[in-house]
């Protein structure tokens, strides 16, 4: 069984190839289960090998897959699945992906956990991303021993950064980066009209920091108005239903968008007509979501302002040297569970060799056995038979690294000669 990581992230892909890859959480379950049967179709043993195993971790910004399989080249086959499960053109994503073989695998799982792999150095939420999608692949069966062990592992190695190092007490989240990105639009945000379509974390997370600015007023546009209510009753707002933004849209200075859906919820012509209503004022938009809410070609308007996810990458990235002491401490705490991790990979390895040691020295212990008790049966001396019984355990047990040895040539009967001394030396 090999353990790997393939995926693409912030850094590795723009978000118009990560919104294709995006998986939303109530498909994510299907696409654990496509995974595992594509291995076990490339598997040309599967009986011989474990489950294979599987988990995707999918958000603004990453798609990835975790996998533990014994198929052929389980790198290039799980590349390969990530292309045809999403229909799209592997040569064109290849490119994008890193593809992670064990110990660099189980280092990532650690980083992303603990959050230094994330665009906002040290942000706590994508924990809980991957805990609710490990959670997931649980439910679907995509868990065995491998993957469960390098979750549970990544899980504490997030707490003891986050409990031993300053990781997170300089990081600027996204909803403070959307923040000052409108004060450069607007003077001051205490004077305008403020509009967040969703209701999720996200979404609750920028209200949150908007409102700490006094704006004129809060608006949550969602789905289901019931939700929407009790969040915008939070912060003295109203809620409205996304039913009614193309009429109501104009009324907004600053619009953060961070929804689920799988198409674009609002269009060049809907802002176009709200900016003419608007008498041309200029409108700030953030669409914090993957894939996206707002039509990429609502930017080239004018009097639009439009930032996506990678547009804030150099806001978040401000103040990264105050973090450096606390990133160096992580990654050394990273490093060493890392080498823990993967000594008991190695165990795991060996289990096997154990196993068919302890099976074959028994049967030959069984058979020695019989024997000894037909000597006796037969009223042989209790001494001769127990001594008989000593040297033909010891010549079975020794049989085979002495054929070993004599079958061995050059260099290889020399390691082998090595290494026997070390496995047949008593304690004394």
């Amino acid at each position: 069984m090999q353990l790997l990581a393939v995926g693409l992230n912030h850094t590795t892909a723009p978000v118009s190839l990560r919104e294709q890859l995006a998986l939303a959480p109530e498909h994510l379950g299907d696409a654990v289960s496509a995974a595992r049967n594509w291995f076990a179709r490339l598997d040309p043993q599967p009986s011989s090998h474990g489950e294979h195993e599987a988990a995707l971790l999918s958000t603004c910004n990453r798609t990835e897959m975790y996998a533990a399989s014994a198929a052929p080249e389980p790198l290039d086959a799980s590349a390969h699945f990530l292309a045809d499960y999403h229909r799209l053109n592997f040569s064109e994503l290849r490119p994008h992906l890193y593809m992670l073989p064990q110990h660099d695998a189980v280092r990532h799982a650690f980083r992303v956990a603990s959050g230094l792999d994330s665009m906002v150095l040290g942000e706590a939420q994508i924990l809980g991303q991957m805990k609710d999608a490990v959670r997931v692949a649980d439910e679907v069966g995509g868990l065995g021993t491998y993957l469960h062990q390098l979750f549970q592992r990544s899980f504490a190695v997030a707490k003891e950064v986050r409990s031993t190092t300053e990781i997170g007490a300089h990081s600027v989240s996204m909803a403070a980066a959307a923040v000052r990105l409108s004060e450069r639009i607007f003077d001051s945000v205490s004077s305008q009209n403020v509009l967040f379509i969703g209701a999720g974390e996200m979404i609750e997370l920028c209200a949150t920091h908007f409102a700490a600015h006094n704006p004129k007023s809060i608006t949550i546009a969602n789905r289901t108005l019931e939700r929407g209510e009790s969040l915008a009753s939070r912060f003295s707002g109203r809620a409205i239903r996304l039913a009614d933004l193309p009429e109501l849209l104009p009324q907004f200075d600053i619009v953060i968008s961070s929804t689920a859906s799988t198409l674009p919820l609002i269009g060049k012509g809907l802002v176009e007509r709200a900016i003419k209503a608007r008498r041309h004022r200029p409108m700030f938009m953030v669409d914090l979501a993957v894939p996206r809410d707002i039509e990429p070609e609502v930017g080239k308007l004018d009097d639009v302002f439009l930032y996506t996810v990678d547009d804030l990458a150099d806001v978040v990235r401000t103040g990264v040297e105050h973090r450096q002491a606390a990133v160096a401490q992580a990654e050394a705490i990273i490093e060493t569970r890392v080498q823990s991790f993967m000594h008991w990979i190695g165990d795991r390895a060996v289990v096997p060799v154990i196993r068919d040691l302890h099976e074959s020295s028994e049967s030959l212990r069984l058979a020695e056995l019989e024997r000894a008790r037909k000597l006796l049966a037969k009223g042989e001396d209790i001494d001769a038979v127990l001594d008989a019984l000593s040297k033909g355990l010891t010549a079975k047990f020794l049989h085979g690294p002495q054929q070993a040895l004599h079958r061995a040539q050059g260099d290889e009967r020399a390691r082998l000669a090595a290494l026997l001394p070390q496995l047949f030396r008593g304690r004394r």
